[in-house]
């Protein structure tokens, strides 16, 4: 297949080098603009840079930026290129960065964050298809779990890079995080392939998947509902910690790197689930363990059990990109209806990501800051998504059609 092979015009190990951008693309998008904040939320309270309240919503923006960035990213690739469009969104999160560091107000700081979630969201849409076509086939499932574990390394590095940077201030923070997002920026510039490898196309923009397949759809719902239970620990965990659990955000921090070092190690492990079990089975395994180590954050307040607990929910969402990508893989063999699929997919998932948000932000202010209830209903939506395959199974015994067509 002429898109399983390298570029033509470069040699095999360039092909290392739009890896290397795909990295420092997910890294700086999503690992540094969304989980930085995290770590900053306790520290933006108490410098009242802005309310509890305010806070929490203005983390919710990115949210809702990440949803706007997957439904813009085809077009605005078909406008410019992939390559064109990649940099910009890098460029657009580098400024937010910088932008943050002057709270004029609530609106000119949620615009930013806004603006630095819809960068993140065309990022995680057109990086893969940017990539993994002038990837050998016998290195894509490597590939792409390197290029999300930028992911995973933005969350650690948030995690050791923050506190030493609040030391100097909270300006300083999102000054130094800004600089950290120019430099990677650089760093990627010439690393993103021209064009398509020979023989790939791109996406028509009128094109449409011609199948129906209930399980395609099962992954879209199934995919929602995993956004929706990996909100509550992305954004509330550190102040759980800090100032739910009254640890204080040295430790809050601590928490934070260990959420960071299981970010790291989930592209690979879940990569590494769907080779060896396949990716239908990978999910049905991931999902139930997330369930449980949710369901016992809300019951947990000693180190050790925080810590274990915040490595296993922190390889969750960089890992389950990689795996929902390879479950897209295995039930649409044609290259053009993958990346519609995966567009679909990340929509499906931004969507729900950004109702969870504002919901949990709402829920959480009306409950006075319970934050073990957050995790309650987080590890329910985990168990949702869990459950939705057997339902589907259900609707298959009644339906012969659905079962023929679940595979």
């Amino acid at each position: 297949m002429p898109s399983s092979l390298p570029s033509l015009d470069a040699p095999r190990n360039a092909i290392w080098l739009p890896i290397f951008a795909g990295l420092c693309a997910s890294l700086v998008s999503i690992g540094l603009a969304r989980f930085a904040y995290t770590p900053l939320i306790p520290s933006l309270i108490q410098a009242h840079w802005f309310s509890a309240s305010d806070v929490v919503y203005l983390g919710a923006a990115n949210l809702v930026g990440y949803l706007v960035g997957a439904l813009i990213a085809h077009p605005l690739a078909r406008r410019t290129s992939n390559k064109t469009a990649l940099r910009l969104m890098m460029l657009a999160v580098t400024l937010a960065f910088f932008a943050c560091a002057f709270p004029l107000s609530v609106a000119w700081f949620f615009g930013w964050r806004l603006l630095s979630g819809i960068a993140g969201g065309a990022i995680m849409v057109l990086v893969a298809a940017t990539v993994l076509p002038h990837v050998p086939a016998s290195r894509k499932g490597l590939a792409s779990g390197a290029i999300f574990l930028g992911i995973g390394l933005g969350i650690a590095g948030s995690g050791t890079i923050v506190p030493p940077l609040l030391s100097l201030g909270l300006q300083q923070t999102w000054l130094g995080l800004g600089l950290l997002a120019l430099v990677l920026t650089a760093a990627s510039w010439f690393g993103w392939p021209s064009a398509a490898p020979h023989g790939a196309d791109p996406v028509p923009a009128n094109a449409a998947p011609k199948a129906t397949n209930p399980s395609v759809y099962l992954l879209f719902a199934q995919y929602a509902f995993m956004a929706a239970g990996l909100v509550p620990a992305m954004v509330f965990l550190v102040d759980y910690v800090a100032r739910g659990l009254g640890a204080g955000q040295h430790v809050g921090a601590l928490i934070w790197v260990m959420y960071g070092l299981g970010a790291i190690v989930g592209p690979v492990t879940y990569g590494f689930l769907a080779d060896q079990l396949g990716a239908k089975l990978g999910i049905r395994l991931v999902l139930a363990v997330q369930a449980i180590a949710v369901g016992l954050l809300s019951i947990s307040s000693s180190f050790a059990a925080l810590a274990l607990l915040a490595v296993i929910i922190g390889s969750f969402p960089p890992g389950i990109v990689p795996l929902a990508l390879a479950r897209v893989h295995e039930l649409i063999p044609d290259h053009h209806l993958q990346q519609i699929a995966w567009s679909r997919a990340t929509v499906s998932f931004a969507t729900f990501q950004a109702i969870s948000g504002f919901a949990y932000s709402a829920l959480f202010n009306a409950s006075g800051g319970h934050h073990a209830l957050m995790f309650v209903i987080a590890a329910g939506a985990i168990v949702i998504a869990l459950l939705l395959e057997l339902a589907v199974r259900l609707l298959g015994r009644r339906n012969p059609l659905i079962a023929v067509s679940c595979p």
